[in-house]
């Protein structure tokens, strides 16, 4: 049973980082001394009354200081090995262990005060009731943060990883550290923002998460076509157009096509036969309500690649290549003259 719980120590501590491994064992050998000072102090060494009164409460004091050190290791330890595991992106702890921390040196301060004092603790949190406005706005930050903290964790609103935009352009990037009073936020440019974490939960934000987990990044843009080019075509236009143009081989219809019809299959075929186009999400291809800057083809569909470059620049050659295939149709693209 020995071995098998030193082996389970042996663990723990490997896989503690080595800064917080010295401070424990660092803090758990100044235990030494203040036990040493409360053997000497009660062991009737030291004769005047007043004089052992007052280093016992020293090494109280001292004891209880050591004890609050020793908690707080303990915890940014377990924070360290929490942070190494995956689960650590999805409920990241860092602003309830700040959290715990507030709690730990204020409670530790109240023992201290209590005795030094020679008061009872509880007496003096009693006492501390009728403070509790004061000590509501002094820790106001750090209340809301937590409870916004608490909130964004149990409603998995936010992950470290996370693509972040706020509508107000303070932050657009990448979820950094969420702590309790700040989520930091690396932007594309590279700089930092730091948002309080109430502000997430008062205002409205757009997590890209959704995105960056599905098959694809959406496209949905439109081309708009002069109505005065649109027109009926004669057999002797498709079979062209179908000779001319490969992906339109095969096209069959009873009806005479009009060239936008036409044009509207080709930009489905040829996205449909695209490799950085995802097949298994939606691709529409729909005529909208005409307007006064022409006749609008809407085009949507989505991009495997999610990469902000990757995903502009295969975005911009397709339409790049749709734009300059519709004179293929005999189409005219609208364009404000002048």
């Amino acid at each position: 049973m020995e071995v098998v719980m030193s082996a389970d120590m042996a663990t723990f501590f490997n896989r503690i980082g080595k800064g917080h491994r010295r401070t424990i064992i660092s803090n758990l050998l100044l235990l030494i001394p203040g036990i040493a000072a409360d053997f000497v102090i009660h062991s009737n060494l030291i004769k005047k009354v007043y004089l052992t009164e007052l280093l016992s409460k020293l090494d109280e004091v001292y004891l209880t200081v050591i004890g609050i050190l020793i908690c707080n290791s303990l915890l940014l330890a377990f924070l360290d090995i929490y942070s190494k595991s995956e689960k650590s992106r999805y409920r990241p702890l860092k602003g309830l262990i700040q959290a715990i921390q507030v709690i730990l040196y204020f409670i530790g301060g109240i023992i201290v005060t209590a005795i030094l004092i020679d008061k009872s603790p509880t007496a003096l949190l009693t006492g501390l009731g009728a403070s509790a406005a004061v000590l509501m706005l002094v820790f106001k930050d750090s209340i809301l943060g937590f409870v916004a903290g608490a909130q964004l964790s149990q409603n998995n609103m936010i992950q470290l990883g996370d693509w972040v935009q706020m509508p107000d352009g303070s932050a657009n990037g990448t979820v950094e550290e969420i702590t309790l009073n700040t989520v930091k936020i690396r932007n594309w440019d590279n700089t930092i923002s730091t948002i309080p974490p109430y502000t997430l939960i008062s205002s409205p934000f757009k997590n890209w998460r959704g995105m960056q987990e599905s098959g694809g990044r959406r496209v949905d843009k439109m081309i708009y076509l002069d109505v005065r080019s649109l027109e009926v075509c004669s057999e002797d236009m498709v079979r062209d157009i179908c000779r001319n143009i490969p992906l339109m081989k095969g096209y069959n219809s009873e009806e005479p096509p009009t060239n936008s019809q036409l044009y509207r299959i080709y930009i489905e075929r040829y996205l449909r036969s695209h490799p950085k186009v995802a097949q298994e999400l939606d691709l529409i291809i729909a005529q909208r309500q005409q307007g006064e800057f022409g006749l609008p083809i809407e085009v949507y569909f989505f991009i495997t690649d999610k990469i902000w470059y990757e995903y502009e620049t295969i975005q911009s050659d397709i339409f790049d290549h749709l734009i300059a295939m519709a004179s293929e149709f005999g189409l005219k693209l609208y364009q404000l003259p002048g």
